[in-house]
């Protein structure tokens, strides 16, 4: 079945259907790892968006039920060179091609993914159409300027829990730990519960009151897809919790407690989304290889200089990647220590949470 990738700036793709057939609009972006491709279809990050795959050939190993991050997949559709029919590794349960179409996502195959790419990086990532349907290019291109795109647009509303519920529990007394679920990674969950805390997860729109009512030794804000500026009522749940609970952000997390602590966000040119972003520790001058997904970024300068410290930059492009209240045991990372995929360079700020936790524990008593 034939398939077609239409920009909004006039620039066509064409190639094979090998997902489930329809038509979706979104906006297209491209990821550089070269493994990991069910987890990255399952990262509730890429609501809202089609993604490309840089790596050449996609498919080969298959999917499984343990490699998920979430509980359905979230992204628009998906965009790779060659589909590989074979599929080979002993944890396989299905084709790539299968888990597409019973999630009901159109796939293309057969695309220069180089030329995308290199398309995304000179005229930024943009809006986007993919149909298995519809190959009129001249209504095709109305369709994808037609698209809601992601500034200003609530995407959180879309991969939120819709209603509490515990993650972990570890059968002895241990940290507890609010998440409040923005889309998170279940890879996030599984590291807090790693590290023996209790973790219980909340709607994005719980109240400070909420999360507070929970009794946690901490707040994780969790990553999520679109413009942070538009979910307005979780900055104003972060707001309210600062200087009452130690908080660690990661991702959109990171950008909405920027947000709540007095900074700005704007849109990159084409994002970063890949499991090989080099961010350099300010503190250590230790460079991590870290897994990134954000399509938006806290503005460096925009920030409050007395309160706030700088603790990692991104190395390609001196991008803000972390932050630390100097006052308050709050802070935050731009990229994902949880990997999932990517390398486990960052995985020690997992440790860092929970030795904040402990001694604001122990301060408490005293």
């Amino acid at each position: 079945m034939r398939a077609i990738l239409v920009l909004e700036d006039g620039k066509i793709f064409k190639g094979r259907s090998f997902g489930a057939s329809g038509e979706v609009t979104g906006e297209v972006v491209f990821n550089t790892s070269m493994a990991g491709y069910q987890e990255i279809l399952t990262d509730p990050s890429y609501k809202g968006q089609i993604v490309a795959m840089t790596y050449p050939l996609i498919g080969n190993y298959g999917v499984n039920k343990e490699d998920v991050e979430s509980r359905r997949i979230f992204l628009e559709g998906f965009v790779v060179k060659e589909y590989s029919k074979i599929a080979s590794n002993w944890r396989k349960e299905k084709s790539l091609g299968a888990y597409l179409k019973e999630n009901g996502i159109p796939a293309i195959e057969g695309v220069d993914t180089r030329a995308l790419t290199l398309h995304i990086r000179r005229q930024g990532a943009m809006k986007a159409v993919l149909s298995t349907l519809d190959f009129d290019e001249a209504r095709l291109l109305k369709k994808a300027r037609a698209g809601r795109g992601l500034v200003g647009v609530d995407l959180v509303k879309d991969v939120t829990v819709s209603k509490k519920y515990n993650y972990a529990r570890q059968g002895k007394p241990g940290l507890k730990v609010a998440v409040l679920d923005c889309g998170v990674k279940y890879n996030i969950l599984r590291e807090l519960a790693r590290h023996e805390c209790d973790v219980t997860v909340l709607p994005a729109r719980a109240t400070a009151k909420e999360v507070l009512a929970c009794h946690p030794d901490g707040v994780l804000l969790s990553n999520g897809p679109g413009d942070p500026a538009a979910v307005d009522y979780v900055v104003k749940t972060v707001s309210a919790l600062i200087g009452r609970v130690p908080i660690f952000g990661i991702c959109l997390g990171h950008q909405m407690l920027g947000l709540a602590l007095g900074g700005k966000t704007y849109k990159l040119k084409f994002g970063h989304h890949g499991a090989n972003h080099p961010v350099k520790d300010l503190k250590t001058g230790k460079v991590c290889i870290t897994s990134q997904n954000h399509g938006f970024c806290v503005d460096i300068d925009s920030l409050p200089k007395k309160d706030i410290q700088i603790t990692h930059v991104n190395l390609n492009d001196n991008t803000l990647e972390g932050l630390r209240h100097k006052k308050f045991p709050v802070f935050s990372v731009q990229f994902h220590p949880e990997s999932a995929p990517g390398p486990h360079d960052a995985g020690y700020l997992f440790g860092e949470f929970v030795k904040i936790m402990k001694k604001n524990k122990v301060s408490r008593k005293r």
